[in-house]
């Protein structure tokens, strides 16, 4: 179950026990050399991709994690992975360019990207689809619910779909933002969570995590109210309900004492017959396949030598064991990139 060797790394005590949210560069990389699944998004991290000149560049080069499900009136459904890509051009700071900018205005990009919107330069994004058949998520290569890997292009094309724009600042940061209470659980019809584990994991947690942020009626509040009427009776009192909490209406729905249309409940069911594991955390080559085919990438786009220094610097502040198993472990993506990586921490 390779997303739960993700959640394994991500969710690891990396901290220092001596002092809480503090961790060291010792501890997330051995963690990381433990969790080698990790090491599609861990290029990824590391290349000048992940540090955008301004917002307006950044582009979700790697699909958002979870699989979904789109589903029709009929009971079908597809599975798909979401992209944006960016409108304005890709455009990165080198790891030095990063690290200076972080130091001299660490609000750079925030800065930025609210000025555009104020004089109504707009970003915007196109969002894509990869879209794949119930039956040939059953015999595909790879567990199409594992977040450390991706639905190659080759297999599944990318079709455009639509634009994502910032149209307007916030006008109250603390209520616009701060309040703001998102979750994968919160879906429109039309659009459903998958079988992922880790989706379904997050579809709990999200929400009870807002629910002890922000209070039991979180939804309640401006930005997280939803536009359409929703009525659901049996999700009310608590601390700061100030919405009429539904008056004399029976907590329960379908009841001939209130008069209200009713969605239908979804009829797109898929039946997986497989292996159960209580936990699996052992290294495979597969884990190392799309690594490889990234680093190859890196290659033809010229951002090879970046990586090398990106991931250099960053190592060398672990202790010398560490930097040795991290060696290994990239070794085992590409001989010449271990080597290359070994070197820069040298020099």
């Amino acid at each position: 179950m390779p997303h739960f060797k993700a959640l394994a790394y991500t969710k690891s005590g990396i901290q220092m026990p001596q002092c809480s949210g503090i961790f060291t560069i010792t501890t997330k990389k051995e963690r990381m050399n433990q969790c080698t699944s990790f090491l599609t998004e861990g290029p990824l991290i590391r290349c000048d991709i992940r540090t955008p000149f301004l917002d307006i560049h950044i582009s979700l080069h790697s699909p958002m994690a979870h699989s979904d499900k789109f589903t029709q009136p009929d009971g079908s459904f597809r599975y798909v992975k979401i992209h944006l890509k960016t409108d304005q051009g890709t455009r990165n700071f080198s790891g030095a360019e990063a690290t200076k900018v972080a130091g001299e205005a660490p609000d750079y990009n925030v800065k930025d990207l609210f000025e555009a919107i104020e004089k109504k330069n707009l970003p915007t994004w196109t969002a894509y689809l990869q879209v794949m058949e119930p039956k040939d998520a059953e015999t595909y290569r790879w567990n199409i619910f594992d977040m450390t890997k991706v639905w190659p292009h080759a297999d599944y094309p990318l079709i455009p779909f639509g634009k994502l724009e910032l149209n307007r600042n916030p006008q109250n940061y603390f209520q616009d933002i701060e309040q703001a209470a998102f979750s994968p659980s919160t879906m429109v019809p039309g659009i459903e969570a998958s079988a992922d584990p880790m989706l379904q994991a997050r579809m709990f947690s999200y929400p009870d995590a807002q629910r002890y942020r922000l209070g039991v009626n979180y939804q309640q509040l401006p930005p997280n109210y939803p536009r359409s009427p929703v009525y659901s009776p049996f999700q009310r009192d608590g601390a700061s309900n100030y919405r009429g909490n539904y008056g004399p209406d029976p907590n329960y729905v379908r009841t001939s004492l209130r008069s209200a249309k009713y969605g239908e409940s979804s009829k797109a069911h898929d039946e997986w017959i497989g292996k159960v594991t209580v936990y699996s955390t052992e290294i495979q080559d597969d884990d190392f396949v799309q690594a490889r085919g990234m680093w190859e990438v890196f290659g033809k786009t010229g951002q090879q030598e970046a990586f090398v220094s990106n991931v250099a610097a960053h190592l060398s502040g672990a202790i010398a064991r560490v930097r040795r198993q991290a060696v290994e472990v990239f070794a085992k993506v590409d001989a010449d990139l271990a080597e290359r990586i070994e070197k820069a921490m040298e020099g």
